[in-house]
């Protein structure tokens, strides 16, 4: 057996006041018995079923547990596959430390808030990988998302197609069957505009399934300049330094075509905590049932037995005086 709460200053309290009024009660007793005759076998036994009709009143406050019963419970969940551009622009540091990093940061937040449910990870540039499959692994996914870096994918322009199709197919896993995808979810995270030819039937496609499409744009207006792994300053063919800027245009063309919402992450705004909220009020689906072992409340039994004692005490009264 054992108990939903633990001895408190309440219940402590009421322990206190319970023997130093009954000490008061027995002083007193003890200072009339040399005038008038106390009956000491009817004081112990008032004694021993007060003090065992409170202890039980005690024991029903701390909300005594045993006796196990078994419970069928659903977890519900959201998939959820974040998309990572991975193009060099991303490099770029009108974000600090740079855009990359801060949307490292940011997914690893996504990671804690959605403990709940299944999150892979997808980078891309021109082509689309997928970096850690859907999982439960929070600790497996925080590992994945330290590693991302501009090196990872080849870098031939951005390319929202690749990672589209990707998340949708890997969203469209053998637990989903006929059912559409309310509550799996594309995060899209990018600097810059789309260059693909085929994003658009991707983006069909993803609204055809009730798939939720949240794309995350990243970076300034202003830009700033991208810093190869050597520390040179990028140029063009003509030998202009690259000034890379945030393109929403394509990024909320690409959510609002889906159903979905634009965020954005730049010098003075973040709206990562209103991703986090849009999403969490997403209605989820049972992703799995768990068997628990629950044990139930029986301070019933602990107040009727105490109940009954009280009810003793005052119809069977016995007689500690005696004339």
């Amino acid at each position: 057996m054992d108990f939903q709460k633990d001895v408190g200053l309440l219940e402590i309290s009421l322990v206190s006041l319970f023997f130093i009024l009954y000490f008061l009660y027995l002083f007193r007793l003890y200072q009339i018995n040399p005038i008038i005759k106390v009956n000491l076998k009817s004081i112990l036994f008032k004694l021993i079923l007060r003090t065992t009709f409170f202890t039980l009143l005690i024991l029903s406050l701390l909300g005594p547990n045993f006796g196990i019963k078994e419970e069928k419970v659903d977890v519900v969940g959201k998939d959820i596959m974040i998309a990572v551009d991975l193009s060099e622009s991303m490099n770029a540091n009108d974000i600090q430390p740079s855009r990359i990093e801060k949307v490292k940061f940011e997914i690893k937040k996504i990671i804690d808030e959605f403990s709940g449910g299944r999150i892979g990870i997808i980078m891309f540039s021109g082509e689309a990988f997928v970096q850690c499959p859907l999982t439960y692994d929070k600790n497996a996914l925080n590992l994945f998302v330290e590693t991302l870096n501009t090196e990872l994918v080849p870098n031939s322009g951005t390319d929202f197609g690749p990672p589209l199709e990707l998340g949708l197919s890997k969203l469209q896993d053998e637990k989903s069957g006929d059912k559409d995808l309310k509550s799996k979810i594309i995060i899209l995270f990018s600097d810059g505009e789309d260059f693909g030819e085929e994003t658009d039937e991707s983006i069909k496609k993803i609204k055809e399934n009730s798939l939720k499409l949240y794309s995350v744009g990243i970076g300034t207006p202003e830009g700033s300049n991208i810093f190869d792994n050597y520390g040179n300053l990028k140029k063009d063919k003509e030998g202009n330094i690259v000034i890379s800027k945030l393109n929403s245009i394509s990024l909320k063309e690409t959510a609002n075509k889906t159903g979905g919402k634009y965020y954005e992450i730049s010098k003075n705004v973040n709206e990562i905590n209103q991703m986090i909220s849009d999403i969490k009020n997403i209605k989820g689906d049972v992703v799995d049932q768990q068997i628990s072992n629950i044990s139930e409340n029986k301070y019933f039994y602990f107040l009727l037995c105490a109940l009954i004692l009280v009810i003793i005490d005052f119809i069977f009264v016995s007689k500690i005086i005696s004339l």
